[in-house]
């Protein structure tokens, strides 16, 4: 252990790289590998017992193939519309509600806190079974709204934003409340700016989650054309099930929007982080 102001000894920075590089590898590998799979092409021998990372010839036919197969750009646009519903509902609802929490009083708010906070503790597979009922009982199983509705809001969201919210200074809530601001412009002229990067975290990981969630649209979907991308690329394995070039390919494919997302956000996200939420 390197004490504070001295310098790693070369032996110290050689261990670092050699953990990082074993990180990396662990991390990225199994993708790099994935990427590579759905390159090469029908000359490639991937059962090998050496097999070769790189492909010999390097084809996008597999991500034609696995177009030309399934409604792989259908079953996108369905999970784009279940992320998009579940990513808005979160950004809104838990704002709220995080808010509502931390920084207005009312009866009942710790029970509502504790509340929220019980739900974490449940798995699951343990509410599914309601879940299900609450979605038919509402006539929408079937729909991209069931499978969107359950993820709408989720509890940890809630208190991400309630932990943001309460690192606010309250001083700037009280200048707020000095200069005649209603709960409504506090929470969008003095909440809001301080609490951008917290926001960008809960919209990552929502949009993520219900993107590759598999379990719930599986149940709640009948209709194939209304699958979305994770369930949908069942088929693919099912059809190809000795191709794994056109596997890899479909799953790139799904996940080459997270990917987009996480680019697009993080400029938001490690902003915040760096100015630790609060402005001098």
């Amino acid at each position: 252990m390197t004490t504070p102001g001295r310098a790693p000894r070369a032996g110290e920075r050689t261990v670092r790289y050699l953990l990082l590089l074993l990180v990396l590898l662990l991390t990225i590998g199994p993708f790099l590998w994935q990427l590579s799979t759905s390159l090469k092409g029908p000359d490639d021998d991937i059962w090998s017992r050496t097999p070769s990372f790189l492909p010999d010839a390097p084809t996008l036919a597999n991500y034609a193939q696995v177009a030309d197969t399934i409604p792989v750009w259908t079953y996108a646009a369905n999970s784009l519309v279940v992320a998009g519903i579940a990513v808005a509902g979160n950004a809104v609802g838990a704002t709220l509600a995080g808010f509502a929490l931390a920084r207005l009083r009312f009866r009942g708010a710790r029970l509502a806190f504790g509340l929220f906070a019980a739900t974490l503790v449940l798995p699951g597979e343990v509410t599914i079974v309601s879940q299900y009922v609450t979605v038919r009982s509402l006539g929408l199983t079937d729909t991209l709204l069931g499978v969107a509705l359950p993820g709408a809001i989720g509890m940890l969201n809630v208190l991400l934003m309630y932990t943001a919210f309460r690192a606010v200074p309250p001083e700037l809530d009280a200048a707020a409340l000095v200069d005649g601001a209603n709960a409504w412009q506090r929470l969008v002229h003095v909440g809001l700016p301080n609490v951008r990067g917290m926001l960008s975290v809960v919209v990552i990981f929502t949009f993520i989650a219900a993107w590759d969630d598999f379990l719930w649209p599986l149940i709640v979907l009948d209709d194939p054309g209304r699958y979305t991308l994770t369930v949908g690329l069942q088929y693919l394995d099912g059809t190809f099930s000795a191709n794994p070039r056109l596997i890899a390919a479909g799953t790139m494919i799904a996940f080459l929007p997270v990917v987009a997302v996480f680019a697009a956000l993080q400029r938001f996200f490690f902003k915040g982080v760096e100015e630790g939420a609060i402005k001098g």
